[in-house]
């Protein structure tokens, strides 16, 4: 994984004045260099500047970029985030046409296929990039992003300039680009946080390049293309082809998801999804001696606290247990402490460049920081629930029911913090409804379908364009932010195409939620884990965070200056840390409850502050 940025003009001459631009390169890569600390290169041509910054995976040596090959007498240069799990075969087939290949990295067998097929041989990579290629000869730049939106790739346009970057830090180091937060940001943040919407940025006159389209940017001016979409298809497999099917699909995965020079490990939860990826991993590595490593978290002294309810009806630990042993892998025992958390909580905004998903994801960017200490390339069990629904709002009636994000279906917390003036300029109601709308009115549709079944599928793809990619920015920004890499199997392209078209009844197989899943799995994992109960990211139950977190807001509240104050009402907010929390009543997804609330607002404070966030509303 890495880092990428870069700026094109196809009306300026970057090379006159190459002292300034490659500055502004340099500048570029520094402020991403976390996401690959291992080497950095730039680019400079005519009208297009590149930089990149490394984490060495696969050709340790030679992999260095921004890399470059002749076209015409005009250079072809390319800058990679990401993976490509079939260069294998893609090679081997452009080695029979007569290519000759100077390294073993991926990145070459990109530059070498675009310059054999054009920009169309981006549909036959399968894995998770963000790519900017440099044509010299056609004075084009071309952004390209994964079809999942695994890995980001953000860019805004400054005059006849258009500006890119991994992460939105890295825009903000371009002269005359800065942070600001007008209404629609605000809906963003308040009306949809911490998700966002597909194809924009949050700040303003920032945009993201959506997944599955590439970008073609020269003198003719932008054009944004889609180089794929998900299909409503009708499924004609048998119930036993469809479970040989998701299980030869997911093993697949898997295996092409291993490609790597240096030692794997694996997130081990002992849930399902991460123990099915985990007993993979772990027998293709005994095959050739070698015993995985693996790592689970928790938070200190949580047995004490731990609350079972509708949402975490167990702990994680017996599993995780069960699984080492089935497994024979090597094993760590994370565990994170309330000071952690709450420190952890202000460097996760660093790492997203917005508020986030509270100390769900401090707690994940802290475990990351330890884990790539033993190793810097992990695969884990994220998207599995997306894909094949086994979150609490596919089976309930109520959000069948609820014309709106079944995540998200109370409004009232959101709103119950802010000053009245704001809420008479950000109708937060109307902008959320608005976003869910646009979703719904895109799902692909069969035609004829019976009602109940249409419906599922536009939760499943509500969940695909906002719910997974939501997580999946949790897993690059804090794995990234230690240079680490989360490889995420489920989410291969392949297995989200087959399984959007697999009908209820067979994703329930046997009438098990996630039957299907688990079924495909029942060779690989002992029974007592093949039918474990849905149990999501642990969070914290100790009171004591809880009571860390409102001295810690009530201290920002106090200060004059503080950003936050200019949005949240004091008097509301005062009431609302006096009052218990429901735990059960998540205000996002299934942990997001009242102290992850008070979290909320102290990473937006700090956002405010840290990135000097003119807020014009």
């Amino acid at each position: 994984m890495c880092g990428i940025a870069g700026f094109s003009n196809p009306k300026e001459k970057y090379q006159k004045t190459s002292d300034v631009w490659m500055k502004i390169l340099n500048t570029m890569n520094q402020v991403q260099k976390h996401r690959g600390p291992d080497d950095e290169g730039t680019y400079l041509d005519e009208g297009c500047g590149l930089a990149h910054v490394r984490l060495s995976i696969i050709d340790l040596k030679n992999g260095h970029q921004p890399m470059l090959r002749k076209k015409d007498q005009n250079e072809c240069a390319v800058i990679f985030n990401g993976e490509i799990y079939n260069m294998v075969p893609l090679k081997q087939e452009l080695e029979r046409k007569g290519a000759r290949f100077q390294t073993t990295s991926d990145t070459e067998v990109i530059l070498v296929g675009y310059m054999r097929y054009g920009i169309s041989f981006i549909e036959k990579l399968n894995g998770i990039f963000a790519i900017a290629i440099w044509d010299g000869a056609l004075e084009k730049l071309y952004l390209i992003r994964d079809r999942l939106g695994v890995k980001p790739l953000f860019y805004c346009r400054r005059g006849d300039t258009l500006v890119f970057s991994s992460e939105l830090k890295g825009l903000f180091q371009y002269p005359g680009i800065e942070p600001v937060i007008d209404r629609e940001g605000l809906g963003e943040v308040f009306g949809l946080g911490p998700a966002k919407t597909y194809g924009k940025g949050v700040f303003r006159g920032v945009l993201e390049v959506l997944p599955g389209h590439f970008l073609e940017y020269g003198k003719e001016g932008l054009k944004d293309q889609a180089y794929w979409k998900l299909e409503a298809k009708q499924h004609e497999d048998t119930p036993e082809q469809t479970v040989e099917k998701t299980s030869w699909l997911i093993h697949d995965a898997v295996k092409l998801q291993m490609l790597s020079d240096i030692p794997i490990c694996t997130f081990l939860s002992g849930g399902v999804d991460s123990s099915l990826v985990t007993s993979i991993c772990a027998k293709e590595l005994h095959k050739e001696g070698k015993q995985l490593n693996t790592f689970s978290f928790d938070f200190r002294n949580n047995h004490q606290y731990f609350q079972a309810n509708a949402f975490q009806p167990s702990e994680d630990r017996p599993w995780v247990d069960r699984m080492v042993e089935y497994a024979d892998t090597h094993h760590t025992y994370l565990e994170c402490e309330n000071t952690n958390l709450i420190s952890n909580l202000y460097q996760a905004v660093e790492a997203r460049d917005l508020p986030c998903m509270a100390d769900v994801e401090s707690s994940m960017l802290y475990f990351c920081s330890k884990v790539v200490k033993d190793n810097k390339v992990t695969l884990t069990g994220e998207c599995a629930d997306e894909i094949f629904g086994g979150y609490p709002w596919f089976h309930k009636k109520e959000c069948f029911e609820a014309d709106c994000f079944p995540w998200s279906m109370d409004m009232e917390p959101r709103k119950a913090l802010l000053r009245d003036d704001i809420l008479g300029k950000v109708d937060l109601e109307a902008y959320s409804k608005a976003a869910y709308q646009k979703t719904i009115d895109e799902t692909p549709a069969l035609d004829g379908e019976d009602p109940l079944e249409a419906r599922r599928r536009e939760i499943s793809y509500l969940n695909l364009r906002w719910f997974m990619v939501t997580l999946l920015d949790r897993m690059d920004r804090t794995s990234m932010y230690s240079g680490l890499e989360a490889r995420v199997p489920f989410a291969d392209h392949r297995i989200v195409e087959y399984l959007y078209n697999v009908p209820w009844e067979l994703k329930c197989f046997n009438g098990e939620a996630k039957g299907l899943l688990r079924a495909a799995g029942r060779e690989d994992l002992p029974k007592e884990v093949l039918y474990r109960r849905k149990s999501p990211y642990p969070k914290t139950y100790d009171p004591n965070y809880e009571r860390l977190l409102a001295d810690e807001l009530r201290q920002v509240m106090r200060q004059k200056e503080a950003p936050i104050n200019q949005l949240i009402d004091l008097k509301k907010t005062e009431r609302f840390l006096e009052s218990p929390k429901d735990y059960g009543r998540p205000w996002y997804g299934q942990l997001m409850a009242g102290p992850q609330m008070i979290a909320y607002l102290l990473q937006i404070n700090y956002w405010l502050e840290h990135y000097k966030i003119r807020l014009e509303i």
